[in-house]
Order: C-alpha cells, then structure tokens, then sequence
C-alpha cells in the first residue's frame, strides 16, 4: 500500500472521525471541556502528515515482501498512523510552550489560543498564565487521545504487542530528547567548545530524527510483522534520515523565510537553539566575538538587523556550509544502510521519494 493521497487523505478522515467522538463525549462534561476538546482539534490541523507517511511505507516495505496472510489490515495501519499524529501535535503543543513561541503554522500555538478563550470568554484572572497551563493539560490530554485510538486501532491484531513497544520506545526517546534540548541551552556553559556540536546532534537524536522518522518506519513495519533485520534496516535509514531532516529544520529555523515556514525568521535564535549550526559558528569564532555570540542568543528582543547580523555571522563562519555538508553526508549514509536490505522494491522507491521531501525542503 504506497503513501499515495488516498491513505494520507484516510489518515485525516480517521482522526476527524476520532476528534468528532471526542468533542461529542467532552460536550457532555460543560461548555469548558468541550473548548478543550476543540482545542485539540484545532491543534491537529495543518502539516504534512510526515510521521502518518513513513509509518505506512515502512509497513508496505515489509508487506511487499511478506508471504504472512495475517498481517494487520489496512483500517489497523490508517488507525495507528493517526494516533502518531495525534502524538505529534502534542509534542508540538509542549513544544511551543517550553519555547515560548507565539505561531504554529502560520496561526497562534496552542498556548496564545487558549489564552485568547479566556480573554474572549471574560473570565477572571490573568490570561496568559491561564493559556499556559491550558496548555500543559492539552498535551497530556493529546497523549490519551493518541493512547487511545493506537488501543482501538491495534485491537485483535497479532503484531500488537511488537507495535506497543516500538511506540513506547518513541514517546520515551522524544520526552528525554526535550529535557535534552532544554538542558542544553543552560548546560553548554560548562562544557569544552569542542564537544558542543556532539551534544547538539545527541539533542537531534533522540527530540526529532528517532521521533520523526526512524520510530514511524519502524512502527510500521512491526505492524507488518518485520523480522529483526528489517527492522535494523529501516532503523539505521530513518536515523540517518532523521538527522538530515532535523539539521534542515535548524537551517530553516536561522533562514528560513516566515511566509513559508509559518514562524518568525531566525526564531531559533531568539530561542537560544544550541543547533548544530549554532556549535560550528562558535567553533570559528575568536573569544571576543563568540562571547558576543552567546550574549544575542536567547534574547528575545533580537530585532530583523541583529537577526541578519548573526545570519551574516553564521555564513562567514563556514557554519552554514559545514551544516549542508553534514546533512548530504547523513543522506549518502541512509542509502548504504537500505543496501541488500529484505525490503520491498515500490516501498525503497517511495521511502527515498519522501526522504527528499525531508531533507531538502523549504518548510
């Protein structure tokens, strides 16, 4: 089953189902509960469906290939699939959050929405810190939901258990990955320069290449009832996928244009995004100037001049060209790692399709 329109357009037909049962049960609890509920609808519209995509060619490399008759239907793959976005847009919730990022695609992140119902409602108290604790609750609220269609969808199917423990790993990697990335933003103060860059692909790792690529192909393809080496394929090519689709995200988050992207431009660096991008810039730099480096980063002051200031920096640095590079090296690795591999041709042909679509796009 390739990833054509018509299983990601089943995929946004299952949650829209899913959310509507929600909405419905939360009506029942009050007016309040059930803007939460909407609220998480909201949360969910929008995006490329990317994880929801690898996760059901990593189920069609294996099915290929398969001569199982028992491997889980289509209805139990679209279901999965869906829960993983569901996860997602939690992630992105808590995300937002911990960033204080005001825009999600283009629209207020989930934080300033809830925030605007308590303004627009008249209710007492201070709004914002209203959106922000709203908000924690929406996350956790997500990760049910995401919980609970994966147990509907995964009911009386012979590969659930192998499926459970790949998403279990997933949501352990990305949470650890958080507190990673967080960390970093404070820790990096005490650690040599030289290790800064080794840190930061250790935050990309674990908050996004597992999470967004590795974990959905691998999810997949337990669902298809893949062998070890299957699994240890795909694994070592979404990794690697991962990493050049995180690095990309740092070169959008310094560069990227806002009116495509969707967030302001150079928002990483108002963010004080230990990146990758940001370990090499600092590497080149004499003392003088990576001090004043370190001083611009996090300032959320950083006006559209200094934004280009730093942009110039991070060029004449090598930083940018370093970056690139690394990325073209994770795609060469990715390819070797599908070499000789028992998986099915059409899917090998559509992974390497989305795989660009990854890693050398512009949002």
């Amino acid at each position: 089953m390739p990833t054509s329109p018509e299983p990601i357009e089943a995929v946004s037909q299952r949650l829209d189902k899913f959310v509507s049962e929600q909405i419905s049960y939360a009506s029942g609890l009050g007016e309040e509960a059930e803007k939460m509920a909407r609220a998480g609808a909201s949360s969910l519209r929008g995006g490329k469906r990317l994880r929801a995509r690898f996760l059901l060619t990593g189920r069609h490399a294996v099915e290929e290939v398969s001569d199982d008759a028992s491997t889980a239907p289509d209805a139990a793959a679209i279901g999965v699939a869906a829960a993983l976005e569901i996860f997602q847009a939690a992630a992105l919730v808590h995300d937002d959050l911990i960033d204080n990022s005001d825009t999600r695609r283009g629209q207020p992140a989930a934080h300033r929405a809830l925030q605007t119902v308590h303004t627009d409602a008249l209710w007492a108290g201070d709004s914002e810190a209203f959106g922000r604790s709203a908000a924690i609750l929406l996350g956790d609220l997500l990760v049910a939901w995401s919980d609970d269609l994966l147990e509907e969808s995964l009911d009386g199917i012979a590969t659930a258990a192998a499926t459970r423990r790949q998403y279990a790993h997933m949501r352990r990697d990305v949470t650890i990955g958080q507190f990673l990335d967080v960390a970093e933003e404070s820790a990096y103060a005490v650690h040599a320069d030289e290790d800064h860059a080794d840190r930061a692909l250790r935050v990309a790792s674990y908050k996004s290449a597992r999470y967004s690529i590795q974990k959905p192909l691998q999810i997949g393809a337990a669902l298809a009832g893949a062998d070890d080496a299957q699994l240890e394929a795909l694994g070592r090519f979404g990794h690697d996928i991962g990493m050049a689709f995180q690095l990309r995200d740092d070169v959008l988050g310094v560069f990227g244009d806002s009116a495509v992207t969707g967030k302001p431009s150079g928002d990483d660096l108002r963010e004080g995004k230990r990146t990758v991008l940001v370990a090499y810039a600092r590497q080149a730099l004499p003392d003088d100037a990576r001090a004043d480096l370190d001083g611009m980063l996090g300032d959320r002051t950083l006006d559209a001049t200094r934004i280009r200031d730093l942009q110039e920096t991070i060029v004449s640095t090598g930083a940018l060209a370093r970056t690139e590079e690394l990325i073209a090296e994770y795609e060469r690795q990715a390819e070797r790692a599908l070499d000789g591999a028992r998986l099915g041709a059409g899917a090998v042909a559509e992974l390497r399709t989305l795989a660009r679509a990854a890693t050398q796009r512009t949002s």
